[in-house]
């Protein structure tokens, strides 16, 4: 009843400047104590996966909170793990203004952000003093590259992320799936991203024999994809004994919001009219897999039925994003109890 209160006055706003004004008051909220008004506290559900142990596998998709300013605070809402950026070597601002567009009739949205953060250094300065990964919390970061670096040139931004957020993260997601930053989602073609695959996990051995701790490394994929690119994707992930995938990024398709206002912004689409299409991708995914690889889920989950279908589909986790937006913290309890009350399949099905 709050949120929904709540949402329509965010509602009334730019979408950047609801985001802020949103942040501000969970945050406001955590330093009161009193951010349990906002959600009931999701159910006990502890789950391991990539050799860390989460409380609950429902989690934060990376986007929401790119520079690591509001972990404790979104937390305490009871997300399961906390992924932040994405962020780049260099601080950027990304893309003009106005770059987030709702499309509420659909529960969608609509950005070409491209990146904006404060860029790596004030991540790791921002998240210094959290206490949720302090705690035993799984925090995961998100890394890109920035958009004057040339795409083949891409692969030495990504390891300079990685070599900088390595002590801190519990997982590092490797973004090459944005459709906002100009030529990204090539590096999912087969040689590029074997190059870049190979040269993160060699560094990725280095890192952990130095500092004397494994870091899993987790790529994130987008939902655009044909099915012979989504084999060549799960042979490499095996190939270089990836530790985890994300499946997926926003879509570029309007399948679903055709002639909506808003619809025909540039940008990649989030919210409900992704499910279908990044479902059907996880699906694929996780068949050609076999398990072999855990694959967290997100894309257009609205409700708890949506996250047990991920599940269903082959996702170990799931994430939430626009479901967040609409629905507000009690997506995440809603969510977490879904999967909690289901039983775990052994196997993915498959879809029809």
């Amino acid at each position: 009843m709050i949120y929904s209160l709540l949402r329509n006055v965010f509602f009334s706003l730019d979408p950047e400047m609801a985001h802020d004004l949103g942040m501000s008051g969970v945050d406001f909220l955590n330093r009161a104590g009193i951010a349990c008004l906002l959600a009931s506290p999701p159910p006990p559900d502890p789950v391991e996966v990539m050799g860390l142990k989460f409380r609950n596998p429902v989690g934060l998709a990376a986007g929401l909170d790119k520079n690591g300013e509001h972990v404790d605070a979104l937390a305490a809402l009871g997300f399961g793990f906390i992924e932040i950026g994405t962020v780049t070597p260099r601080p950027q601002p990304g893309n003009p203004k106005p770059r987030m567009f709702r499309i509420v009739q659909k529960q969608a949205i609509i950005n070409r952000l491209g990146f904006n953060n404060d860029g790596v250094d004030q991540l790791l300065s921002n998240i210094s003093d959290a206490q949720f990964p302090q705690r035993g919390g799984i925090l995961g970061i998100n890394i890109g590259k920035n958009f004057d670096t040339p795409i083949e040139n891409a692969v030495d931004d990504y390891l300079i992320c990685l070599e900088r957020v390595y002590q801190a993260a519990s997982y590092v997601t490797v973004n090459i799936s944005s459709p906002n930053t100009k030529n990204l989602r090539d590096l999912q073609n087969d040689a590029a991203l074997d190059a870049l695959l190979g040269g993160l996990k060699a560094a990725q051995n280095r890192l952990a024999e130095k500092h004397g701790k494994y870091v899993p490394l987790v790529l994130k994929i987008a939902p655009d994809l044909e099915d012979a690119q989504i084999q060549s994707i799960a042979d490499l992930l095996r190939l270089h004994r990836m530790d985890g995938v994300i499946a997926t990024n926003t879509t570029l398709s309007r399948d679903g919001v055709e002639g909506k206002v808003n619809a025909s912004e540039a940008g990649g689409l989030s919210g409900a009219p992704l499910f279908k299409r990044a479902t059907a991708v996880l699906n694929k995914l996780a068949v050609a897999l076999a398990g072999e690889i855990p694959i967290i889920g997100v894309g257009g989950i609205m409700t708890g039925d949506d996250a047990l279908a991920k599940r269903e589909a082959g996702a170990s986790l799931v994430q939430l994003y626009s479901g967040f937006i609409y629905r507000g913290p009690a997506l995440i309890a809603e969510a977490a109890a879904a999967l909690a009350n289901s039983n775990r399949p052994n196997a993915p099905t498959v879809a029809r």
